[in-house]
């Protein structure tokens, strides 16, 4: 097998591969936020819709992250989808060590006990259904259950390594 010009020389697959390929792949930004002994949360990428009758989603999480405990026990999470106005916030939340919940961080507490971010353009409370073994992660499966759509704004992006705004 030769290589086409116009793909590159192929790579053996390897976890290097992988965050460089979707390091070319462009995603929206959420923050999911959990109570456990407090309120935890972390920036993620890999928020998916994945069904719309019943309504469920998906994100991925380490099951090293300091958020896995309490996402791993927690009957409920919220999801905020992110606006390009919040890099810092979604910073904050994708910092190892950060302090999430401290006065730079507006939020209160919402429907199940949920912390919820202000701001957002968006945000869900959904149950969680099940948290399937992924490699070093779990893909958590949620059924929304309230929320609100109609924040202001336009959405952040995750492209090479960095938030970005949406051009047109």
């Amino acid at each position: 097998m030769t290589a086409s010009p116009d793909l590159g020389t192929p790579r053996a697959a390897s976890p290097e591969l992988l965050r460089s390929v979707f390091r070319q792949h462009a995603a929206g930004v959420a923050v999911i936020t959990a109570q456990g002994t407090g309120p935890v949360g972390f920036t993620a990428t890999s928020l998916t819709s994945v069904a719309a009758d019943p309504p469920l989603l998906s994100f991925g999480i380490g099951t090293g992250a300091s958020s896995w405990p309490a996402v791993s026990e927690a009957g409920h999470i919220g999801v905020h989808i992110l606006g390009e106005h919040q890099r810092e916030l979604a910073a904050t939340f994708a910092r190892s060590g950060a302090d999430r919940f401290g006065p730079a961080t507006s939020w209160r507490t919402g429907p199940e006990g949920v912390p919820l971010l202000d701001g957002v353009l968006a945000w869900l409370v959904c149950e969680v259904v099940a948290r399937v073994p992924a490699g070093d992660h779990r893909i958590v499966l949620a059924r929304p259950v309230v929320g609100d759509p109609a924040g202001p704004g336009r959405p952040l992006l995750y492209h090479q390594g960095r938030f970005n705004a949406l051009r047109d």
